[in-house]
């Protein structure tokens, strides 16, 4: 069968062959080109290095400069996450948030900056921003300085400070023009301030006599250290401490407060001049800072463990001094609680009632030698 069929004319075929840089030549043309970062930094009026942060997230740039990008990389077509991220967050109402601390280098600021920090980021219903400012000192001039500053550019201020004159003028003075500013740790300004925010100091005082009390036993002599008599949380503190033993350890002989300037080497000098006077000192309440002179004074004894040290603040140096016997008590102030909360507290007053806030306590937390 296969010889019967006629032999079929044998066919030519052309194969077209175009080159591949021709195909891709025309998708390119094709293709909206991507805008450079030469053309959006000239088009924006910066530098390039400032596109390539706010373009990758890289580092942080002024809200101003971001949104020049911003706007700059749209007008150009370009895309991202970044840009969309910008320009929604723009449409949002802005609040911004002062706060003034002092003790910038010290551990205990350092963790409370942060945590006002996290606190404002976590606001995602707002465009909401944090400006944190430390006093130069703790002269009552600096921290009104500070928050006459913060009044400039922000909508409320939180505020760590003495008591004084000098800042019931600057918060009489901030608020006049509407910014309302609130107390942080120690209570000031108190008949023009907007509210309270930290742990009820009178109570601190009393839970540092109870852990002096059971350590004292059949009496001796108690101590108590404060920054200075403008603290109003610490003379609280120093106040209730002794108002405790009074009570409840009648026999104690509490001396008179001792200011130390919230200083570690007047700390340190105060308490050797303390344990050389009193040689029956059996608890020693630092209400304030420079608890660092305490803790080194205290190791430095023959029997170091013969007085009950209460600190405030747990820090790496007051919890290593837990560990190792030195100090009996730690009275913390719970600072993510604290922030989450003092930020609400200004949010609610910037856009709702005017009404002065009641004091608003936050639980201390306590650590013992096997709590860390």
């Amino acid at each position: 069968m296969i010889a019967d069929m006629p032999l079929q004319r044998e066919q030519k075929v052309t194969i077209i062959y175009q080159k591949p840089s021709d195909n891709l030549g025309f998708m390119k043309s094709a293709m909206p080109k991507r805008p450079t970062l030469i053309e959006i930094a000239r088009l924006a009026g910066v530098g390039i290095a400032t596109v390539d942060r706010v373009l990758n997230g890289r580092a942080p740039v002024r809200e101003a400069t971001a949104l020049r990008v911003a706007d700059a990389a749209a007008k150009l077509g370009h895309q991202s996450n970044v840009l969309t991220m910008l320009r929604a967050r723009a449409a949002l109402p802005q609040r911004r948030f002062g706060f003034v601390l002092h003790k910038r280098t010290q551990p205990f600021y350092r963790a409370f900056a942060a945590a006002l920090q996290k606190a404002v980021a976590a606001c995602a219903d707002i465009d909401a921003r944090a400006e944190i400012a430390f006093s130069a000192s703790q002269a009552p001039a600096d921290f009104a300085a500070e928050i006459r500053a913060l009044a400039q550019r922000c909508d409320v201020i939180a505020s760590s400070a003495v008591d004084h004159p000098d800042l019931d003028r600057a918060v009489d003075d901030v608020g006049r023009q509407g910014i309302p500013t609130f107390c942080l740790l120690s209570d000031f300004a108190q008949k023009s301030r907007a509210g309270y925010v930290g742990l009820d100091n009178a109570q601190a005082g009393r839970i540092a006599g109870w852990m002096a009390a059971q350590r004292l036993g059949g009496g001796g002599t108690a101590a108590t250290i404060v920054g200075g008599t403008r603290w109003h949380g610490q003379v609280l503190r120093a106040s209730a401490f002794a108002g405790y033993l009074q009570s409840h350890a009648p026999q104690t002989h509490v001396l008179d407060p001792v200011i130390n300037l919230e200083t570690r080497r007047m700390t340190y000098d105060a308490v050797r001049g303390l344990i050389g006077r009193h040689p029956d000192l059996r608890a020693l309440y630092v209400a304030g800072g420079g608890m660092e002179g305490a803790i080194a004074a205290v190791r430095h004894m023959d029997q170091p463990r013969q007085i009950a040290l209460i600190v405030n603040e747990l820090t790496p140096e007051s919890a290593d001094a837990l560990r190792d016997g030195i100090v009996c008590l730690v009275i913390a102030t719970p600072l993510d609680d604290l922030c989450r909360d003092l930020v609400d507290i200004m949010r609610r007053r910037v856009d709702g009632t005017s009404e002065p806030v009641p004091p608003h306590f936050l639980p201390a937390r306590l650590y013992l030698p096997e709590s860390v």
